[in-house]
């Protein structure tokens, strides 16, 4: 598998998964409000302090976001572009928001894909710089005891996600909770996922979050030859096949020249970049 180097010391622990109960969210997002604040909102009415938001359909009036890029230094492994900022407004047509707190304020981390006037488009969202035009629907899930929080990495010298506990534990059957998990650079996602799901007695699941990925690798034989791409995984399970677990992903991916791909990954040739953010749904 392709292997990035990174600033920092290789920390020994490549993937976190921290267990809660789920709380199925559906609200609104009011017209005028900054999209991080109005997911702050949703989210503090059902008490919980993180999950995800999934985006399916909305207009969005002004809107920002960056596309992944090539570092200008040796201080990072992969970098972000300019700010892209698209005239009138932008519709989206799926995204995925990872909620979790940064400095002791909420704070998302969202990828999705948008039509604008400049044509299809996907990046990472710049949430406190987009502002929400109509009422918007969003679901997604809660939890209360536990939470995705913004810490400095040393080994890749980001600041990201890590799913942490807050509270005391609460005991929940296996198709019943979910897992906030953070995977490290260069670990396939496929594998990583099913191994959590094994250390977590997880045999069936809906598996949702966005990251990044050291090129891709698609089944069907095309692929994404960037280091640096910005991923959203537009479905994802676990399922026990065959007396083995296996984690199935279709992924949307951007790369630096704003090219749009889709598709199965191959099992076992999609290594982690920078990080990626999960949210593992145990089903029944």
């Amino acid at each position: 598998m392709r292997h990035i180097l990174h600033p920092g010391a290789v920390a020994p622990e490549r993937m976190t998964a921290v267990a809660a109960a789920p709380v199925p969210l559906r609200f609104t997002l009011e017209p005028g409000e900054a999209v991080d604040a109005a997911i702050a909102k949703g989210f503090a009415a059902s008490g919980c302090i993180g999950g995800i938001v999934a985006f399916q359909g909305g207009r969005f009036e002004t809107f920002r976001f960056v596309m992944p890029a090539a570092s200008p230094d040796a201080l990072h492994a992969a970098w972000y572009s300019d700010t892209f900022a698209p005239a009138g407004p932008v519709e989206i047509r799926r995204g995925c928001a990872i909620v979790g707190e940064r400095d002791g304020k909420p704070f998302i981390h969202c990828h999705g894909v948008w039509a604008s006037s400049e044509g299809v488009q996907m990046g990472h969202m710049l949430a406190p710089d987009t502002v929400v035009a109509e009422p918007i629907e969003v679901t997604g899930i809660g939890v209360r005891t536990a939470t995705f929080r913004a810490l400095p990495d040393p080994e890749t010298n980001f600041t990201l996600f890590e799913p942490v506990q807050v509270g005391e534990p609460v005991q929940v059957d296996g198709s019943h909770r979910v897992l906030l998990t953070k995977v490290r650079p260069n670990e396939d996602i496929s594998l990583a996922l099913e191994q959590i799901c094994s250390r977590h007695g997880i045999t069936k699941a809906r598996v949702h979050g966005i990251g990044s990925l050291n090129g891709v690798r698609f089944a069907d034989g095309s692929r994404v030859e960037s280091h640096a791409t910005e991923v959203l995984i537009r479905e994802g399970e676990v399922e026990l096949s065959h007396d083995r677990l296996r984690g199935p992903l279709h992924v949307d991916v951007v790369d630096p020249d704003g090219r749009i791909f889709s598709g199965d990954l191959v099992h076992g040739d999609n290594p982690v970049c920078v990080t990626f953010e999960l949210m593992i749904e145990g089903v029944a």
